[in-house]
């Protein structure tokens, strides 16, 4: 099992974390680093990327509302971190979406390697070339665990980086190991930038945990954890969305601990 007093690790240390975040979510990105007691950085311009990735313990660079400067500033980011040796994380939002898309994505990923890759069953695909199809950003429909871990499987090979799929269920592998992390809440797909919010979480978990398999178990545990706390005191949307953040400032380590629905497969 993963160590969950990484979560201690994280309010004791507060790890600085730099987001290339969308336009969507960047606000939401920001609170919830700030929720699980990191701090986060959302510098944008390319000209100072390499001097906020050198100040910073991680890196998440997400492609989601793309223009070239945004992928010119992840790739200035990836070189800066594969320097320094600092974990990257990369949420390829809807990479499926166009071919220029598509192809800027792997480019970067061409030009400096990622700790975690955190994507939904259609991006997976799209990244390692089966024709599965996206539908806008969002995963196509149901897959068997079968299917979604071979997709998984093929993406950590390729890429040589720890991959987590999320859906009902999370998978998280590095090509050899497999984890399943259970939970979470259906009203998830209710609130924009959920996604891209546990892509974050990667980031604070790996800032203090070296592997990055397990910060990724850890991250995902942590979040599906939230959503289901965050369920039960919600009326709809809104009040789910503030209940995300709630949960994520409040949820101990050794809560985590008990109420994380994990397996090793």
């Amino acid at each position: 099992m993963p160590d969950f007093t990484r979560l201690d690790d994280v309010r004791a240390r507060r790890p600085l974390i730099h987001c290339v975040s969308n336009l969507v979510s960047a606000n939401d990105c920001a609170n919830v680093v700030l929720a699980a007691g990191a701090g986060p950085i959302m510098a944008q311009a390319p000209e100072e990327m390499a001097d906020i990735t050198a100040a910073s313990d991680a890196t998440v660079l997400n492609t989601g509302t793309p223009d070239e400067g945004r992928f010119r500033a992840c790739l200035l980011c990836g070189q800066e971190a594969a320097r320094r040796n600092q974990p990257v994380v990369l949420d390829p939002v809807g990479v499926g979406a166009s071919p220029w898309r598509l192809k800027r994505v792997r480019a970067l990923l061409e030009h400096f390697p990622v700790s975690i890759l955190r994507v939904n069953l259609g991006e997976a695909r799209a990244l390692t070339g089966d024709a599965g199809g996206e539908q806008g950003v969002d995963s196509p429909g149901p897959a068997s665990l079968e299917e979604r871990s071979a997709a998984a499987r093929a993406l950590a090979g390729r890429y040589r980086a720890a991959v987590l799929l999320t859906g009902p269920e999370d998978l998280v592998t590095d090509g050899e190991r497999l984890w399943r992390v259970s939970g979470g809440s259906g009203q998830m797909t209710s609130v924009t930038g959920t996604g891209c919010m546990l892509s974050v979480l990667c980031g604070v978990f790996a800032a203090v945990e070296p592997d990055p398999l397990a910060a990724a178990v850890l991250a995902s545990a942590f979040w599906k954890t939230c959503a289901r706390r965050a369920e039960e005191h919600s009326r709809g949307p809104g009040s789910f969305r503030a209940a995300l953040l709630d949960a994520a400032g409040t949820l101990t380590a050794a809560e985590l601990a008990a109420e994380a629905e994990i397996d090793k497969l």
